[in-house]
């Protein structure tokens, strides 16, 4: 037995002369894979990461937020109920709006048939006759509807639906009856049918502002 044979090994594994049994390194390919998978991982995650910071810096994200209006686009916008009461002014009624009527021509009793035109149409008549000095046979247009500041916006444009062309003119009166003076212009009050027309338009709501749907 040679002097290279260990101890209690004899037979195939001794050692004769100078050769001796080759000794392998256990195999790593099982190690190779799984770091070769590992990097890839690796290598995949960074890719996906800086695609994202691309896309942040590109505007991919502009685009994204631009689109979200198109989708609210397709959602029509309806006024409440509120916002219409809102935009809607609550205007008088003919028997609610006392008016004087006052002829400012030379024409005889024209203030009369005036005010009988105007009982028929609901309103309520007041004072009728000639017109003061301060007006009378110097009002050349159709006539001038005159009143209070407040009825600049209620009683008047109720009334100047019966009369187009009329001047309207406010004074420092305490009352809130209106005067409707006949000019040397006038011919006859607006025909009854056009005056309901103006009056409905009067009345009729207008859509709140920003309640329409916009164009996409």
């Amino acid at each position: 037995m040679s002097m290279l044979t260990p101890p209690g090994m004899g037979g195939k594994y001794r050692i004769t002369g100078a050769t001796y049994p080759r000794m392998r390194r256990p195999r790593r390919r099982g190690r190779l894979v799984v770091a070769l998978v590992a990097s890839v991982a690796v290598l995949g995650l960074v890719g996906w990461g800086t695609l994202q910071l691309i896309g942040i810096f590109t505007g991919n994200d502009e685009k994204a937020s631009a689109a979200g209006p198109k989708a609210d686009c397709a959602t029509k916008a309806s006024p409440s109920a509120s916002a219409t009461a809102n935009t809607s002014r609550a205007y008088p009624e003919p028997a609610q709006i006392t008016v004087n009527v006052f002829n400012a021509t030379p024409r005889a009793g024209l203030a009369k048939e005036t005010a009988d035109e105007l009982k028929k149409r609901g309103f309520k008549i007041g004072d009728v006759g000639n017109a003061t000095a301060e007006f009378d046979k110097k009002v050349k247009g159709a006539g001038i509807l005159l009143g209070p500041t407040s009825a600049m916006s209620t009683s008047l444009p109720v009334l100047g639906t019966q009369l187009t062309g009329a001047e309207t003119r406010a004074d420092s009166r305490k009352g809130k009856d209106v005067d409707l003076i006949i000019g040397t212009g006038f011919k006859a009050l607006t025909a009854k049918a056009t005056a309901d027309k103006a009056l409905a338009a009067l009345a009729k709501p207008q859509p709140a502002p920003g309640s329409t749907k916009k164009a996409c």
